[in-house]
């Protein structure tokens, strides 16, 4: 049908980067007439297509250093570099691997062979075991699996107060199952498993404080709920809970506010934002962050006078604004970044939470959209390295998986399974030190964007002045 034509021409336009990195390296190759020199330009042009997808087409998606998110000894780079850096050195070591296969003569191969297992050696031996922070705090995170296709306006007499009290009680939960790793898929991410109350408790085990205690914050995410956030409904439910649990919320819901008066036009109208509300644990507001970021064709229609026909193929596209403010939020003296769903695949942006000084950071999603694809699990290992690149534990509270705490170095520590209602209390820790990407962001990304660009100026130039020679 018309979306599935959507769906492929979208395709289509992301695959133009694979198209477009493949000319430019055949164009180098062809103004050096080196395959050395060719294999040595590839990591740089292909670290400068993922920038050039990040930042003129939105879309990051899966880049390649997210395929190493498990791999400690080389998620070493993030903090530094961020993912792009890992994307660098898995082309290197792959241009370096075809340097070594197609040279004939035998010192040249020797020099390669040698200076790559220097190199790697050198890396190997300053390694250091990833330690295993304790955490310091709880959160209970709500996982409610609202199906994301059904009707969820809860109209019917008496839903919405079942609805209410389905997250009030999950909301109280301290006792719980929990698994140590990613669940569904046998990799064990901590094979400590020294987590929650008791050291060294395995997974499955019911793991409770050794006194009712009250949690240091609860999260519901991103989901279909009809929470908007002038509804008195929803702003009594937020006090009761918070006070009867004595803990501070963040939650998802539909951020409402005035526009903003126009020259020329009639003052009126409402501004919609996918939002969280942050609630201090008096029930008190504390402030609301309104997504930044936006999905396109799920949230907006991109050029919408030149795609005028998108909304009617897509037929489900919101009409969401957008944020315009990156906030950190306070709660009993620790400082929260709250995100939203989608902009965990942003780098650069998530990092900023951290620049502007959260302790940890916390992502709502609701990635029932995505069914059983291999989508829930990429945007899984994405938010991972989030944690990894800024140094930060992170709460990833889902509506129907993966929910998930992941620690600074990425390992997912406790979760719980997907497709059931559930919830997670689960330990946590803070940081305030910041990393050298948390500070100065995609400076390696840009410097191999700079250079490939160069590269392929240069080689154009050159290839330009010989044909004109030659006319």
């Amino acid at each position: 049908g018309a979306p599935t034509l959507l769906l492929l021409a979208f395709s289509l336009y992301l695959g133009l980067y694979f198209g477009l990195f493949g000319f430019c390296v055949a164009l180098v190759r062809r103004a050096t007439g080196s395959t050395r020199w060719t294999l040595a330009a590839v990591p740089f042009l292909w670290v400068a297509m993922e920038l050039a997808a990040a930042r003129i087409t939105s879309f990051p998606w899966d880049q390649l250093g997210y395929s190493q998110v498990d791999y400690a000894l080389l998620t070493r780079l993030a903090p530094w570099t961020g993912v792009y850096g890992i994307s660098f050195l898995l082309m290197a070591a792959n241009a370096t691997i075809v340097n070594r296969i197609i040279t004939n003569h035998k010192l040249n191969r020797l020099l390669w062979d040698s200076f790559f297992l220097f190199f790697w050696i050198i890396y190997s031996l300053v390694d250091y075991p990833a330690p295993t922070p304790a955490p310091t705090a709880t959160a209970v995170l709500i996982q409610p699996n609202l199906n994301v296709s059904g009707d969820n306006r809860w109209l019917r007499p008496g839903e919405w107060e079942s609805h209410i009290a389905d997250f009030q009680r999950l909301a109280g939960e301290q006792c719980k199952t929990y698994i140590a790793g990613i669940p569904q898929t046998g990799v064990p991410n901590d094979r400590s498993s020294s987590l929650g109350w008791k050291t060294g408790a395995p997974a499955g085990e019911i793991v409770c404080p050794p006194t009712p205690t009250h949690p240091d914050l609860i999260a519901w995410p991103e989901s279909p709920a009809p929470f908007i956030d002038d509804d008195p409904r929803l702003q009594q439910a937020l006090v009761s809970i918070a006070r009867q649990e004595q803990a501070p919320l963040v939650v998802g819901a539909i951020g409402v506010s005035l526009a903003e008066p126009e020259p020329g036009v009639a003052p009126g109208g409402y501004r919609i934002y996918n939002s969280a509300l942050v609630v201090g644990a008096d029930g008190a507001r504390v402030g609301r962050y309104d997504k930044i970021h936006l999905v396109p064709f799920g949230e907006y229609i991109p050029f919408r006078r030149l795609l005028f026909f998108a909304h009617a193929l897509t037929g489900n596209v919101g009409e969401t604004d957008r944020g315009t403010e990156r906030k950190v939020f306070r709660l009993n003296g620790h400082r929260y970044g709250v995100f939203l769903c989608y902009e965990s695949v942003f780098a650069d942006e998530v990092r900023q939470f951290a620049q502007l000084g959260a302790e940890v950071l916390v992502n709502l999603s609701d990635d029932g959209w995505y069914g059983d694809t291999s989508a829930p699990w990429q945007h899984l290992n994405m938010a991972r390295m989030r944690a990894i690149e800024n140094r930060r534990w992170l709460l990833r509270d889902t509506n129907n998986g993966v929910t998930a705490v992941i620690d600074p170095y990425g390992r997912v520590r406790q979760s719980i399974p997907r497709h059931q209602a559930d919830a997670l209390p689960a330990g946590y820790g803070f940081r305030q030190d910041v990393s050298f990407y948390t500070a100065h962001g995609d400076i390696f990304a840009y410097l191999c964007a700079i250079l490939g660009s160069g590269m392929v100026g240069w080689s154009g130039r050159k290839l330009l002045r010989q044909w004109i020679a030659a006319s």
